[in-house]
């Protein structure tokens, strides 16, 4: 009998794409495997999902929302109404096991999964355990890390240190630069910059970029620039006219836009970084302020350490930033260094080594 596995989360690509290579890996390891994606409906899964193929079903459910207060006054029954449908899920799907990737959507199903005696698993790509997961880790049958001393958040004996998954597509990526540039409409001849705020933009990386657009072209830079929805309209009309600058709020084929960069402009958080490792990168990082604990700078300043990164603080972007990225594309050798080092941490098995750890777990 074919076995079912259920995949719960998402929020943020840096949820969504560890689950997505996740789900490769237990597909390419048993091939006969049901997988049943569950996400926030309105989230970006419900739409990133089914376009890595994947299938997906929605649950009402949201985060506590610390700007608006007024917008909390439905989320007890949000939340009641998304355990029901999650035991109405479970009970059609009758899942062997359900791995929890983070994001809202993950706590209730991991909690019903639990009660039901179902196995589960966790997949936490941070070094600052986030709440839900943490609570979740107490009855969880193994909870997988990317790195080490995280026994402050989850009993020692069931943790695995695994690394983060990184989408196949990137890992197996042979395309060319010019191929990667090609892709985008741009000219193979001119050094080419990538900047990418993650799956949602990033506000102090688009303004800073912004503010210092023409200098990009008076220095014969093009550049690729992934802004997010919030910042999408305001990015597209500074570009329209400027043959040298290509714009969306979103890019699906990240492995294009990887082999495309000579220099990358990226936030710091974990599975950012996991795929610039892999994609052997001369990176600048602008770590989000606001993540728990600080943790995006914790994680660009590791880097920066072994020569693997440079960074600029958010608060600095506008007046630090473009001057940075132009002194980086002058210095060959200093790009050759930074991907050279970044690249020497990347590693690539996670997403097989989390597949055979819940395979072998739930046939025993």
């Amino acid at each position: 009998m074919n076995r079912k596995i259920i995949i719960a989360g998402g929020g943020t690509g840096g949820h969504i794409f560890p689950a997505v290579a996740i789900a490769g890996a237990l597909k390419q390891q048993d091939p006969s495997i049901e997988l049943l994606f569950v996400g926030a409906k309105g989230k970006m899964e419900m739409e990133k999902i089914p376009q890595a193929g994947c299938r997906i079903e929605g649950i009402d459910i949201a985060g506590f929302n610390r700007s608006s207060l007024i917008k909390n006054i439905g989320l007890p029954y949000k939340l009641i109404r998304s355990f029901f449908q999650v035991n109405d899920i479970l009970r059609r799907f009758m899942p062997d096991a359900v791995i929890g990737v983070g994001g809202y959507s993950s706590f209730p199903v991991l909690r019903s999964a639990q009660a039901k005696g179902i196995p589960t698993f966790i997949h936490e790509s941070n070094s600052f355990a986030g709440k839900s997961n943490i609570l979740l880790g107490k009855k969880a049958t193994r909870i997988f890390v990317a790195s080490d001393g995280m026994e402050k958040f989850f009993p020692a004996g069931r943790i695995s240190v695994v690394g983060n998954p990184v989408r196949s597509v990137i890992v197996q990526s042979r395309l060319t630069r010019e191929e990667g540039i090609r892709f985008f409409g741009l000219d193979p001849a001119l050094p080419t910059v990538l900047s990418t705020g993650g799956s949602l933009g990033a506000k102090g990386i688009n303004e800073a970029i912004a503010a210092r657009l023409d200098d990009f072209g008076k220095n014969d830079l093009q550049l690729i620039w992934q802004t997010g929805k919030p910042f999408a309209e305001q990015a597209a009309a500074l570009g329209a006219g400027r043959n040298k600058v290509w714009t969306r709020d979103f890019i699906p084929q990240m492995e294009y836009a990887f082999a495309a960069a000579d220099i990358v402009v990226s936030r710091s958080g974990a599975m950012s970084i996991a795929e610039l490792c892999v994609a052997k990168k001369p990176v600048v990082f602008v770590p989000f302020p606001f993540a728990a604990e600080d943790h995006q700078t914790v994680n660009a300043r590791h880097l920066v350490d072994k020569h693997a990164g440079l960074m600029v603080k958010d608060s600095e972007a506008k007046e630090k930033l473009v001057d940075t990225v132009l002194a980086l594309a002058k210095d060959k050798g200093r790009q050759s260094e930074l991907s050279s080092n970044i690249g020497r941490l990347a590693i690539t098995d996670a997403g097989d080594r989390i597949a055979t750890e819940i395979l072998k777990a739930i046939k025993a």
